[in-house]
């Protein structure tokens, strides 16, 4: 009989799947039931208070004790073959299918980061140009990925010796000039798929190493209306 049960309860397949296809809500339903589970046997349960968030595409929840609190956000993703370049459980658009799991560069793009930091100077102003700038884009149409993205490519057609922390407003100009360009241009390159310049210790699929680089503003080009809105947020961008 207890045979019988076992077998009658549902399978971890049919846990997580719809049909064939890894379901990303299913996961990440599952995987909050296990944390909720798991938390009560750790001895950090008797001083913090656990609190799931909802989300449909992670596991989303918040510890907090006395007047501490912090937020931690788990995001499921699967890596191809032996590259940085992973399928991953967010973001995802209104409409998506929950067996849909989208490719990210996010694990290429930390390698890189950390590549520049081990090639640059120890005053390098990269990372003060990013968090600067992101600051200045809250409210503003421009996307942070958009503005990574320009630094990025920057990063390697500017000697890292001339990032310097004397270099901050120069730099500046170049990271606005180059938004401006693209803007100009409605074209904003991807910075992994298909870049010659990326550094070799990332590992790439082949068919990305050679693929033409996807357009980050090709809503721009097919809509210009929202065109002619991120000029306007740009000329006001300028003008803070």
């Amino acid at each position: 009989e207890e045979e019988l049960r076992r077998n009658q309860e549902p399978s971890l397949l049919h846990t997580l799947c719809t049909g064939s296809c890894l379901d990303v809500e299913k996961t990440a339903h599952w995987f909050c039931r296990f944390v909720r589970v798991a938390w009560m046997l750790l001895p950090q349960s008797r001083h913090w208070h656990l609190t799931l968030q909802p989300s449909s595409r992670s596991c989303k929840f918040q510890l907090s004790k006395d007047n501490e609190s912090f937020m931690v956000e788990v995001i499921f993703g699967m890596q191809q073959g032996d590259s940085d370049i992973f399928v991953g459980s967010k973001p995802a658009e209104a409409g998506t299918s929950s067996t849909a799991w989208l490719e990210t560069y996010a694990v290429a793009e930390a390698k890189f980061f950390r590549h520049v930091s081990r090639q640059a100077p120890a005053d390098s102003c990269h990372c003060q140009c990013l968090q600067l700038l992101s600051r200045f884009l809250l409210g503003v149409g421009f996307s942070s990925y958009s503005l990574k993205t320009v630094v990025m490519h920057l990063l390697t057609t500017i000697p890292l010796t001339r990032w310097r922390r004397g270099d901050f407003g120069q730099r500046l100009i170049d990271i606005l000039k180059f938004l401006h360009c693209s803007l100009q241009t409605t074209r904003l390159s991807h910075f992994v798929i298909g870049n010659q310049r990326i550094p070799p210790e990332i590992r790439l699929p082949s068919d990305l190493q050679v693929a033409d680089p996807p357009n980050l503003f090709h809503h721009l080009a097919s809509h210009p209306e929202a065109h002619v809105k991120a000029v306007q947020e740009y000329i006001h961008l300028l003008h803070w």
